[in-house]
């Protein structure tokens, strides 16, 4: 198709970014299955003009920003097809790497929403821009609310209006890291470069003002209010800055769950790409627990929240670079069993040592279907049997979907 030239498609299928699939290939955003569309451009990316004939599983956008904002794909989908097509996207990716699967359905994790976000600030001549990137494109998307953010998260967008207004004459785009704690917004800024001695003291005040319980410059503080912290079962944690967190808390606690019902009845248990400890601290109340992340800040909280939570077997937890220096079979020999929750670039070098373990359970977490599936793969061809795969949304309307999956020797 040339640009310019408006064409009348049936979509046939989804696609794995949420975006509306036609015969030829051709990917349409915001299309649903079975609808009659009129789009434009060029390639096998085109543009939506008009839907002719809609699905009836086509519903209200929840949001006024979906379609000019890239932060939600999905949100015009009724709940039940879109949740069995994340289904089916891990269904998919199994297959593909040659596991013969049942995928048990999806499991709604949003809870209250969001518990974290980014917004991007952008400094022009006609003002300061903050929201979020418009989809697969650098540009700035001004928004005045966001609907999948958690009622704790409600401040977030006026304070980092202010604090982007306060930066304005950083020449630099700025990120600006917004998490809910149990003490109020954490805030690290990212991009701003070296700040005088006015904007600290600015930025104090503002903090005071917004009720912002710390508020950091790339991991550097510039001014706390109070600790923030996190309950995370039956721990209170320490955040470092930008902490990573599962999206939403019902996310946490869905996948905890699931997990902790996999390790049941292990004594020791190692879980690896621990992070700040959402399932280690839930763990340790049953059974020994050896955690290891290459994050030492995210180490060190989790050890200060173990230390001070009465009732817990004994934690032990590491900094190590699992990527580079993976538990070994010797070192695995001592679990009942393994979990493990790595990056999107899944954890292919430790998987590979645990195939070739005696650990009799293995659980793993993913965000990444498909990573995941390469990583099953390897641990079936080391003999062990997928037993349960379980998808979780905590990231609704977008095409991303969270997998635990219990392995059994």
């Amino acid at each position: 198709m040339s640009a310019g030239i408006v064409e009348r498609l049936t979509i046939t299928a989804m696609g794995h970014r949420g975006d509306g699939l036609t015969a030829g290939s051709a990917f349409v955003p915001y299309a649903l299955p079975g609808e009659i569309v009129e789009a434009e451009g060029d390639g096998e990316r085109l543009s939506l003009r008009e839907v002719i004939a809609p699905s009836l599983d086509r519903v209200p956008p929840v949001c006024d920003h979906f379609g000019t904002c890239g932060g939600c794909a999905l949100q015009h989908w009724r709940a039940e097809p879109y949740l069995a097509w994340k289904q089916e996207q891990v269904g998919a990716a199994l297959r593909q790497a040659g596991i013969a699967a049942d995928v048990a359905m999806t499991r709604d994790a949003h809870g209250t929403g969001r518990r974290r976000a980014v917004f991007h600030a952008r400094h022009a001549a006609q003002g300061t821009v903050v929201g979020f990137a418009a989809a697969r494109s650098h540009q700035i998307v001004p928004i005045s609310h966001c609907p999948i953010l958690a009622p704790e998260m409600s401040g977030a967008l006026p304070a980092a209006r202010a604090i982007a207004e306060q930066l304005r004459t950083t020449p630099k785009p700025l990120d600006i890291h917004v998490t809910a704690t149990d003490s109020g917004l954490d805030i690290d800024v990212r991009g701003s470069g070296k700040l005088k001695s006015a904007d600290h003291t600015a930025l104090a005040s503002l903090a005071t003002r917004h009720g912002i319980a710390r508020l950091t410059r790339h991991d550097e503080i510039v001014t706390q209010q109070t600790p923030p912290m996190l309950t995370m079962g039956p721990a209170r944690v320490p955040l470092p800055p930008a902490p990573f967190l599962q999206a939403t808390a019902a996310g946490e606690t869905a996948l905890a769950a699931l997990v902790a019902r996999h390790c049941a009845g292990a004594k020791t248990v190692a879980d690896l790409f621990c992070g700040i400890g959402p399932f280690a601290l839930r763990l340790a109340e049953q059974a020994r627990v050896f955690a290891a992340d290459s994050e030492a800040p995210a180490i060190a909280a989790l050890r200060q929240a173990a230390a001070h939570t009465p009732g817990l077997k004994p934690l032990d937890a590491q900094a190590r670079d699992l990527f580079r220096r993976p538990l070994m079979p010797l070192e695995l020999k001592r679990f009942d069993a393994v979990v493990f929750d790595p990056p999107r670039q899944g954890a292919e070098t430790q998987a590979r040592q645990l195939a070739a373990s005696t650990v009799r359970k293995v659980v793993a977490v993913s965000c990444n279907p498909a990573t995941f599936a390469r990583d099953a793969a390897i641990l079936a061809g080391g003999g062990y049997r997928l037993v349960e795969v379980t998808p979780v949304d905590q990231f609704r309307y977008s095409p991303h979907v969270e997998v635990v999956a219990a392995f059994s020797r």
